[in-house]
């Protein structure tokens, strides 16, 4: 199926060039790469592999551990790569294998590791197996790859069940026939160009094992498994008896989300990578309703991480925030798997503008709020997130304290759950524009032809030309925060902190010699000096034993 050359697979002794570290992924600090809109090296407004190859030294000295890239696969690109049509080709817009194969030795070299997204739940509708599936009609074996099923009504004219899109609307287009009549209806629970997989098919699974081992021979250090709680539905496909399903999500057991049968998958995906050597790993993308079924991915014969959305989506509060710290590691002890935390992604909006606004709006936020705060919390709760046990993901553009853009013109936005009107806001545009590197130029540094999502104005400013070396700046504080992280023997992996006394709206807690304390509130708290300060988020002062902690601010200190 693929369209382009295969290069040589790199040997698997490829990750030997990486710094070897036992168990690095525990606390590991994986930076995710969004590559159409982190660095242009063709200008054609579009990011490229060879453009994430070119700032790898830029990632290196920022001081992460491994790059997550989001799909670069053959794809038409109706969920922005969500949507492969050739799992085992770079789409054009990318580059080629080539490049991909440059991209993971360049990185092994400079002693990072690569991670890459895997879309196991949905193909798009241009997969081969899809398309044959069309061609051949009603009762083709190919359509049992996919969940093919006659619709409801006098002449099959309902959907098959009443289960919703993610991405808004019935979870069910129905086909053409090749005779032109109106035929059997599928399953997409997203756009209609991403029909579900049948995993009870053998043919799946097969064809799954075989696409990792194609890229673990490529040399990639691991997987970020796209819809990782979807793949398995309830037998029988029940109707779920409620609507605005959406708001369930997160909540509640689906029938197509969190299905116990997905582990028996990833046990046997468990079985390939453990045959290869430089500990690569596999990390679950799982919105599961608690903290608790998010860890039954992560038992040991299963994956190694799993994201913590539950840590994403909580407010700047101390007893929040204590509250899913504590219920995060409690929940991974028992399996003896690392937390992960997380502030910011490629769906959600950055956390400098939801911390910009009041509480209790949620991910996805479309108004700019208070930048100046936004800007000072988000600093504070990133030295609040890398103090913590386990591992931490940093987002493209975060360092350099980057807003979301909530003010681009409708015609510009290219999210399809915008377009598809009743499913999610349509609003993960805005923490996807290109990222700025230098203060001036057309893209200011992304590339020499513009960029597909316009940048703001200003956007120079925030660049990681007009950061580095300024002294305070969000970008300066990034690399500080990481360079302790690693220098600091109490910090990184682990499963436990020692909560500290502290005045109401305060984090704060001991590790070792090492003390983090976060004031969540709008004022200035006094609390004991700790020792040595290491790091503030902002200016505090000391006197006689004491520190004056200003509203919204993390500060590190050890007693060695």
């Amino acid at each position: 199926m693929s369209q382009q050359p295969s290069a040589a697979p790199a040997p698997t002794s490829a990750v030997a060039t990486v710094s070897e570290r036992h168990d690095w992924w525990r606390d590991a600090v994986i930076y995710q790469v969004y590559p159409r809109s982190f660095a242009d090296s063709n200008g054609d407004g579009m990011g490229d592999l060879e453009g994430v190859r070119t700032r790898l030294p830029y990632l290196r000295d920022l001081g992460v551990d491994a790059v997550w890239l989001s799909p670069f696969y053959a794809s038409p690109q109706a969920d922005a790569g969500y949507d492969v049509a050739d799992y085992r080709a770079v789409d054009p817009m990318f580059g080629t294998l080539l490049d991909a194969d440059a991209l993971i030795r360049d990185a092994h070299a400079l002693g990072l590791r690569i991670i890459v997204d895997l879309v196991p739940n949905h193909s798009s509708d241009q997969y081969e197996w899809f398309k044959r599936a069309l061609a051949e009609g009603h009762g083709s074996p190919s359509r049992d790859r996919y969940h093919f099923r006659p619709g409801k009504g006098k002449n099959g004219e309902l959907p098959p069940n009443d289960w919703e899109s993610i991405f808004g609307g019935p979870a069910w287009t129905r086909v053409t026939e090749p005779d032109g009549t109106p035929g059997e209806w599928y399953l997409h629970l997203f756009a209609p160009e991403q029909p579900d997989f049948n995993w009870e098919h053998p043919a799946v699974g097969d064809e799954f094992r075989s696409i990792l081992r194609f890229w673990l021979d490529m040399g990639v250090d691991g997987f970020r498994i796209d819809v990782a709680h979807g793949m398995v539905k309830a037998e029988g496909l029940p109707d779920l008896g409620s609507h605005e399903q959406l708001k369930l999500l997160g909540n509640d057991v689906m029938p197509f989300f969190d299905q116990d049968g997905v582990h028996a998958i990833y046990r046997q995906w468990r079985l390939i990578l453990d045959e290869y050597s430089g500990e690569r790993i596999f990390v679950a993308e799982a919105w599961t309703p608690t903290v608790e079924r998010t860890a039954k991915y992560v038992r040991p014969d299963e994956l190694h991480q799993a994201f913590n959305f539950q840590y994403l989506g909580t407010h700047w509060d101390a007893e929040e925030l204590r509250t899913v710290i504590d219920r995060t590691l409690d929940a991974m002890r028992p399996v003896g798997a690392p937390a992960t935390w997380v502030l910011s992604n490629h769906d959600v909006t950055r956390h400098a503008t939801r911390f910009a606004n009041p509480a209790g709006l949620g991910t996805q936020i479309r108004l700019a709020g208070d930048r100046a705060l936004g800007l000072r919390r988000a600093r504070a709760a990133t030295l609040l997130m890398l103090a913590l046990p386990g591992s931490a993901y940093v987002y493209q553009g975060e360092e350099l304290g980057l807003p979301d853009v909530v003010d681009l013109p409708d015609e510009v936005r290219q999210d399809p759950a915008y377009f598809r009107g009743a499913g999610q806001d349509g609003f993960r545009d805005g923490c996807r524009v290109p990222i700025p590197w230098t203060r001036e130029g057309s893209s200011y540094g992304f590339g020499d032809g513009g960029s597909w999502l316009p940048q703001p104005a200003g956007w120079g400013e925030l660049s990681v030309e007009a950061q580095t070396g300024e002294p305070g700046s969000t970008l300066e504080l990034y690399r500080e925060a990481l360079a302790v992280r690693r220098a600091t023997a109490d910090l990184g992996a682990g499963d436990a902190v020692e909560w500290l006394r502290a005045p109401e709206g305060v984090v704060a807690f001991r590790r070792g010699e090492f003390v983090c304390v976060a004031n969540t509130t709008g004022e200035s708290v006094a609390m004991p000096a700790y020792g040595r300060v290491l790091l503030a988020s902002g200016e505090i002062t000391e006197a006689a034993g004491e520190a004056k902690v200003p509203s919204d601010t993390t500060v590190w200190w050890t007693r060695a």
